[in-house]
């Protein structure tokens, strides 16, 4: 490599980690100088403590799509599986199951939203679509609010 261009990429790399806040960010771009300064593979995973092959890959990515393949991915767009009128239909079955004073669980929900997206789905996805559609918890009572305690029925049973 030019030890001209090498100096410039570290001077680029030294920017980009006083700009970043995000902790891998970091970590990476300061493999990727380590290497360019002529350390080791072996030497960066002591330092970093992070594994042989991993800083291998982010060198590539570097080498490949300079400091931006270091960087995180910004995630855009809508990662629902159904619009929320799509939503808003599968849920009315629901809805009047509960109406008629049926037990509806989330864990029910669920499965039959796995069923209609054809695909599993992440563990608290569930609880966003019944939040988004103003879903709440509501659970049978155990025993009365203004139930007398024990003591007092077994008195007035003398």
């Amino acid at each position: 490599m030019n030890n001209i261009n090498t100096k410039q990429q570290i001077e680029e790399l030294e920017i980009a980690r006083k700009n970043t806040n995000n902790k891998k960010e970091d970590i990476r771009l300061k493999a990727v100088i380590l290497r360019l300064k002529g350390l080791k593979l072996r030497e960066i995973s002591e330092k970093l403590d992070v594994t042989i092959r991993a800083i291998s890959k982010w060198i590539k990515k570097y080498e490949e799509s300079s400091i931006q393949g270091l960087m995180n991915k910004k995630r855009v767009g809508n990662r629902r599986n159904m619009t929320f009128e799509e939503e808003e239909e599968f849920l009315k079955q629901f809805e009047e199951k509960a109406e008629k004073g049926q037990i509806v669980t989330a864990k029910e929900i669920e499965k039959a939203y796995i069923e209609k997206v054809g695909h599993s789905i992440g563990g608290s996805q569930i609880y966003y679509v019944l939040k988004r559609h103003g879903f709440r918890k509501i659970m049978p009572r155990s025993r009365h609010p203004k139930k007398a305690s024990k003591e007092v029925i077994e008195d007035s049973k003398n």
